[in-house]
């Protein structure tokens, strides 16, 4: 189960996130900067709007008073021309804006398409200790959620700040232009919105990045649950995978409820505000009107600046709050790609091949090795051991003696703390990770099948194996059979989670996978756990065929399926206890024979 997290947890380190994020705005700073230029040219033009309108109301109204007194009437040609210069000044403003949000839309989108290709890439970087201590839902909400939020952010709130910036000063223009004393009356209502807007967004912010934690944590309780639906059932956990949910949603609605509260209040408080000052500005137009200060189309014109001054306002907070949710998300997505990576290869690798054949030999040395996947525990103490080209070793001990551990720390899925492991006289550390694997053929416990056709899954460790390679790995994993039998062969494509086949059937393909892999060194750790009897020994003949002339390593709780191995390293809490063939293991009567004779007492008797 994924770990609990407070709820309120805030930002570490803010100034550092808006860096990395403005950094990874720089490649596409001159899209922003037109999208920008085409944001403030739309709303400069637009804010002329109200102005002409009162021009209009006014030419109607001294035309309509012109022609009650019998002087004149309405000049309606001049209306007119007035009407499409109104029309061209929208037109013109609404061309831009489509351009504006054309090439914003574009540019985020951009941003987000890098951050999930980088975010990909850093997962192969990643040691496997991360993924230890973070659930797969939390990762992938990362790529998903905060990444959504992100591209979001930068799409509307930042060009919708700029240009709202671009009103307020538009605005302020104009309403000066008509009546300095209405204006500063105006402008009485901005340091209570801005106290207002300041006061929410500072007590706020903890909340956002909250609510992004609790759905990495609601997701990552989804995706575990799911994925192990049947076990989940076959042991009636349904009641206790919903009670971790509610907690889970609890946690969400609550810091979700909180932010949005907090963030809603921000409207109401500034609408409110803006009416106080809507009325004040009627009163005082009026008065000016009678006094003939302004004309009277002036007053509507500045009362629709006045009704819009507040808009704006009230959209640049909400682009703040916006923003704010987008660091959140961003202090999640950076920490991701901030994270310590593995150690680099070496620049001077030693080379596995030449001209297309292979340099190692598969000679395998342990020595001194320690390890712990946490530094306050250490699994492997002090564990040394040589194994000849071509052996067959078998590892055995109870459940945690650190046996699937050690090839691990082989396959280099894991550093040391301490010791070294050599092939052929080279410590692992002087080949490249994939050099070293391709070394390596590895069966699991857990057989791991990708969402394909069989074919593709056999040949994922060797692309360029030939169909007659193919199938004659299938059949020493005894499988080619059951392949056949299936209506589309090697082409039957595998359901998510391959659940269309066995569970045994999967193991069985995933040893073929290896077997076709063609490896120096193979690895078996628990490879026949789920197959019957009788397969089990079909198995165990293309293994011996398999592993002649490869040095491998068979991890085996089956003490019967390791007889015939060259040695077998009898292991127990990090350490090589007993080290021997089995009868002379057997003939010690040391720590071996307790496991051996535990397992088959019931057959003896």
């Amino acid at each position: 189960m994924p770990h609990k997290k407070r709820v309120h947890e805030k930002p570490k380190n803010m100034k550092k996130t808006m860096r990395q994020l403005l950094s990874y705005m720089a490649p596409y700073k001159w899209g922003f900067l037109i999208g920008i230029v085409c944001a403030v040219a739309s709303v400069a033009i637009a804010v002329i709007g109200p102005k002409i309108t009162g021009d209009i109301i006014t030419e109607i109204a001294d035309g309509f008073m012109n022609k009650v007194q019998g002087i004149g009437g309405i000049d309606f040609d001049a209306i007119q021309k007035t009407c499409a210069i109104l029309l061209a000044i929208y037109a013109f403003s609404a061309g831009m804006e489509y351009a504006q949000s054309f090439i914003m839309a574009t540019v985020s989108n951009k941003i987000g398409y890098r951050l999930r290709r980088e975010m990909s890439e850093k997962i192969d970087r990643l040691p496997f200790s991360y993924f230890d201590t973070h659930s797969r839902g939390d990762v992938i909400s990362r790529f998903t959620n905060d990444i959504d939020t992100m591209v979001q952010s930068l799409n509307q709130s930042l060009a919708s700040m700029i240009s709202n910036v671009v009103r307020i000063v538009g605005y302020l223009w104009m309403m000066l232009s008509i009546s300095w004393q209405m204006t500063l009356l105006a402008l009485l209502i901005i340091p209570l919105s801005l106290f207002g807007v300041v006061f929410l967004m500072k007590n706020s912010q903890k909340y956002f990045l909250s609510q992004q934690t609790s759905l990495g944590l609601l997701n990552g309780h989804i995706e575990e649950m799911y994925g192990a639906h049947e076990i989940v059932t076959a042991f009636n956990g349904q009641q206790k995978s919903v009670d971790q949910f509610e907690t889970y949603n609890d946690q969400l609605y609550r810091s979700a409820w909180k932010s949005q509260f907090l963030s809603g209040l921000m409207q109401p408080l500034t609408m409110m505000v803006g009416n106080l000052g809507y009325v004040g500005v009627s009163i005082l137009g009026g008065y000016l009107v009678l006094h003939q200060v302004i004309a009277i189309g002036d007053i509507q014109s500045f009362i629709t600046y006045t009704r819009s001054f507040t808009q704006p306002i009230n959209q640049i907070a909400q682009s703040m709050n916006m923003l704010q949710s987008t660091m959140a998300a961003a202090e999640r997505v950076f920490g991701f790609l901030n994270e310590a990576e593995v150690l680099p290869d070496t620049s001077d690798p030693v080379p596995v091949s030449f001209e297309g054949k292979s340099l190692i030999q598969g000679q395998v040395a342990f020595e001194n090795v320690r390890f712990g996947y946490t530094p306050d525990k250490t699994v492997i103490r002090d564990f040394s051991m040589f194994v000849k080209p071509g052996q067959k070793i078998a590892i055995v001990g109870p459940t945690g003696a650190g046996k699937t551990t050690i090839v691990k720390l082989l396959m280099r899925f894991y550093e040391l703390n301490g010791g070294a492991i050599y092939i052929d006289g080279h410590d692992t550390r002087t080949f490249t990770r994939k050099d070293l694997r391709s070394l390596v053929g590895m069966v699991l416990q857990d057989a791991w099948l990708f969402e394909g056709t069989i074919r593709d899954n056999l040949k994922f460790g060797n692309p360029d194996a030939s169909e007659a390679q193919m199938v004659k790995a299938a059949q020493m994993a005894h499988v080619d059979h059951f392949i056949e039998t299936l209506d589309h062969g090697y082409d039957t494509v595998l359901g998510e989670g391959s659940s269309n086949v066995s569970q045994g059937q999967r193991q069985l393909l995933t040893i073929a996978r290896a077997f076709l892999s063609d490896p120096k060194i193979l690895i078996l750790d628990e490879a026949t756990s789920s197959v019957d009897t009788r397969t089990e020994v079909l198995i165990q003949k293309g293994m011996d065929a398999l592993m002649e002339g490869r040095t491998s390593f068979v991890i085996a709780h089956r003490l019967s399926t390791i007889r015939n191995a060259d040695a077998i390293l009898v292991m127990n809490e990090g350490d090589i206890v007993e080290i021997g063939n089995h009868d002379a293991l057997m003939k010690r009567d040391g720590f071996y024979t307790k496991l051996y004779n535990a397992q088959f007492s019931s057959e003896e008797e």
